[in-house]
Parts: structure tokens; sequence; C-alpha cells
């Protein structure tokens, strides 16, 4: 983590009650600018634990995914269809969208290697309906968020996260590790099977 991050988490951290609002507004620019959302999962988890931190990430991650999708729809259009030009998926993804709607959608986002960014600006040039996308951006976002929040948990805080802070012991380290790979196998069943439905329609991204 570098030291400007970590200013920014515990300048949020600082904040009390306005924390996790404050934690929100920040996930949901850093996703309209293109910025990789991983650490901030992590972060959520470190900073309020496993239900708060599914939350605010989630709220932070659709609110950010909305924006970018109405952002490509309307004034950023001709830049985003510059910018995603030499995606040969995209027509693909746009028919399959047109004919399926959100449960395309969905797939696209419970899917491990469709680039998260992107799909919210590229979604925003097909013609599914911006309900339809927030419906399956809010479903198929959360095996993902509750495996690296929780993930960010085992952490405890900012400090251990970035490296520092009291060491766990093994027993806590063995439980922790065992929901961990729980919650892995979960999320890798679902992404296993969604890239095959994707896989059964032709769709790469």
């Amino acid at each position: 983590m570098s030291e400007a991050t970590r200013q920014v988490l515990q300048w949020v951290a600082g904040l009390g009650p306005w924390a996790p609002a404050a934690f929100v507004l920040l996930y949901a620019a850093a996703t309209v600018l293109f910025l990789p959302g991983l650490l901030l999962t992590l972060s959520a988890g470190a900073l309020f634990g496993l239900a708060k931190g599914t939350l605010v990430v989630t709220l932070g991650a659709n609110l950010g995914a909305s924006a970018a999708f109405l952002l490509a729809r309307g004034a950023a259009r001709g830049w985003v269809a510059r910018k995603l030009a030499g995606r040969p998926g995209l027509s693909a993804v746009d028919e399959a969208l047109k004919r399926e709607g959100w449960q395309v959608m969905l797939l696209l986002r419970l899917s491990p290697v469709v680039p998260f960014n992107a799909l919210n600006y590229a979604a925003g040039l097909t013609a599914l309906s911006l309900k339809d996308y927030v419906l399956a951006s809010l479903l198929g976002m959360l095996p993902g968020t509750v495996l690296f929040v929780y993930a960010g948990t085992l952490a405890g805080d900012l400090a251990r996260l970035s490296g520092g802070g009291r060491v766990r012991t093994r027993a806590e380290w063995a439980l922790s590790l065992l929901g961990l790979l729980a919650t892995i196998a979960a999320a890798a069943l679902i992404a296993k099977r969604s890239k095959q439905a994707l896989a059964r329609r032709r769709i790469s991204f």
C-alpha cells in the first residue's frame, strides 16, 4: 500500500460516524476514474468488518459503476466508444444483452475474467436498461465483494494490512483461513459456472 493511499484511508477512518459515507464516495470516485478497487475492498474489511465492509463496498462500487454507465451513455459516449473500439467481444455482448438482458449482465459480473471498470463503461454503449444494469451489478458483484472484504478482515486494521501491527496467533490464523478458504471455494464455483455460461453464448471480453 502506498503512503498516499494509507494516509487517505487513515483520514477516512478518522471521520468517525461519517467514515462509511466517505468511503462509499471514495470507492465510487475510484471506480469512475478506472482505479483498481481491490485494495479499497480489502481496506473496507480492515476498517469496518465483514458486514459493514461489504455494505460500503457494494454501495460505492455500484454508485461508481452506475455513474460510469451513465457517462458512457451520455456525455462521454464518443470517448468511450473510441477507447473500446478494439474490444472484439463488445458486439457479441450487445447482442446477448438484447436477447437476454440482465441475465447476461449478471454472468458478466460474476465472471472473474471480465474487467470490472471496462465493463462499467462498455455496458453504457449497449441496449441494456439502467434498471437491469443496476440489478445485475448488485447481485453479480456480491460474491467477489464478500470474498475480498473477508480477506481484509484477516488483517484487522490498516496497520496490519500495510505490513505492521500485532501478529496473530496460530489458532486465530487457522480459524480465519478456514473461513477464507470456504469463501474462496464458493466464489470460485460461482465464477466457473458463469464463465461456462458465457462460453456457451460465445461471449468473450
